[in-house]
């Protein structure tokens, strides 16, 4: 089974929580893509639900799938999220934003009763930090935030390149919200939560892709079936 065939499988499991009347976060990225399609072909057969996107692809994604949209500042709270992500360890912290959408997917998973994470087994680590952190940073004053981010780094015990992040020209990529993204590549991380903590208190740091404490659950697919994996 190919990745892109687990990938749908947890998507589908996943869209298993959906109910009519629901309002629905609605992820970025190759998994969520999944979700979003998936979840159209239910609306179209008659599940009446809303949803709230992540980001201008998902957005036009969903739009070409028939499902109606909304917004944060029209709606109080979503029943459900549902999206990927790029590390997911054992206590369901995630790294998320290899897309470039971790801004908009952390304002909608926190307004959120429940995130569920969907993704092959791959994405399932025993600490997270293999993949590099993205952080969404301010373009002004950008070597003062790194300065500062490097700091928070080494009172977290981890430390790696900083990378500001191009699109496929070459060119410095531009999130949703105008803000730029560094990657950083830190290796192993033990204490997330403390980092997070961290990284949210650099002036010039919009948003970081340490999501903690945010899924509920996580679905993944691999070659032996699904597993699901539940916060307590």
């Amino acid at each position: 089974m190919t990745m892109d065939e687990l990938k749908r499988q947890a998507a589908a499991r996943a869209l298993e929580q959906v109910r009519d009347g629901m309002t629905v976060g609605l992820g970025t990225g190759s998994t969520a893509k999944h979700f979003v399609e998936l979840l159209g072909e239910r609306v179209k057969a008659g599940l009446q639900v809303t949803g709230v996107p992540t980001s201008e692809v998902t957005r036009a994604d969903a739009l070409r799938c028939g499902i109606a949209l909304t917004t944060l500042d029209e709606v109080d709270r979503l029943d459900l999220t549902v999206d990927g992500a790029d590390e997911i360890d054992h206590a369901l912290n995630l790294i998320k934003g290899g897309g470039g959408a971790l801004l908009r997917e952390k304002i909608v998973a926190a307004a959120s009763d429940r995130m569920i994470v969907i993704a092959d087994e791959s994405k399932w680590v025993d600490a997270l930090g293999r993949f590099p952190l993205p952080v969404e940073v301010m373009p002004f004053g950008l070597a003062a935030t790194r300065r500062a981010m490097a700091t928070a780094f080494a009172e977290s015990g981890v430390s790696g390149q900083m990378v500001l992040r191009k699109d496929s020209g070459g060119h410095v990529f531009v999130t949703d919200g105008g803000h730029w993204i560094v990657d950083a590549h830190l290796g192993r991380i033990e204490d997330v939560p403390h980092l997070a903590a961290l990284l949210s208190a650099v002036p010039g740091v919009v948003e970081h892709g340490l999501f903690v404490g945010l899924a509920s659950a996580a679905v993944l697919a691999g070659a032996q079936g699904i597993r699901i994996v539940e916060r307590h």
